[in-house]
């Protein structure tokens, strides 16, 4: 895990006013181009686990039945000392979507100018959450960068009733960002199983009643397991 504590952030530049997505998913994901995506993440995907089937029994052949004169041998064959087979669906994996978790995304006091995004699994199976989340504030024109600096070196999978986390710098602390404004509505996409590629049902939070700040320096961490790694404290 490398949380991004103590290390600059890069500051982006201004995305040009006509950059444009280069497209949008079947499921409302924003297929576009996004630095530090395209190298495969390096994220380790177990994919679907299974479970294993009990081990083989043991056997043993016919007891043998001694002399007249003596109590015959018992010809029950041995219990076997197999394990129990593993509950149907048991390992299960899914992709985290918004349709089979809960997100909220919240304005923190510390570290200045971020957003913690929290998603909790609200399903029956445990879920993935691959790379990072896609946002959107309003009709915004450009895709936040995540900060290479935060991959971890797994995918953060929830069970059911778990979160994952992800932080977000807003703004600039020193001012130094451009293009500042306030987003009233935010759209957060999940990635699937490959960079960019569809996760399913995107989610959208909702924000304080007076929106939310942010300028050209937004970016946004890899998911996290703990909400300390998000906001790097």
């Amino acid at each position: 895990m490398h949380a991004f504590h103590g290390t600059p952030l890069v500051r982006t530049s201004r995305p040009h006013p006509l950059r444009r997505f280069a497209g949008v998913a079947a499921a409302s994901l924003f297929v576009l181009s996004l630095t530090g995506c395209q190298d495969g993440t390096g994220l380790k995907d177990g994919g679907e686990a299974t479970a294993s089937g009990p081990a083989e029994a043991a056997t043993g052949g016919p007891a043998t039945t001694a002399a007249p004169t003596t109590a015959p041998v018992s010809t029950a064959a041995p219990k076997s000392s197999a394990a129990p087979s593993a509950p149907s669906g048991a390992g299960e994996r899914v992709l985290c979507s918004g349709s089979t978790t809960r997100v909220t995304a919240q304005p923190v006091s510390r570290p200045l100018n971020h957003m913690l995004i929290t998603v909790k699994n609200t399903g029956s199976k445990t879920c993935d959450l691959t790379y990072h989340p896609v946002l959107r504030f309003d009709e915004m024109q450009w895709v936040p960068a995540a900060r290479p600096e935060t991959r971890p070196q797994a995918v953060v999978s929830l069970g059911p009733g778990e979160s994952g986390y992800a932080g977000v710098l807003l703004s600039a602390a020193d001012g130094s960002g451009e293009g500042g404004t306030t987003g009233h509505r935010l759209t957060i996409a999940f990635q699937g199983r490959t960079p960019l590629s569809d996760g399913g049902a995107s989610a959208t939070p909702d924000l304080p009643a007076a929106g939310v700040a942010y300028d050209s320096s937004l970016t946004v961490t890899y998911w996290q397991r703990s909400s300390a790694d998000a906001l790097g404290s």
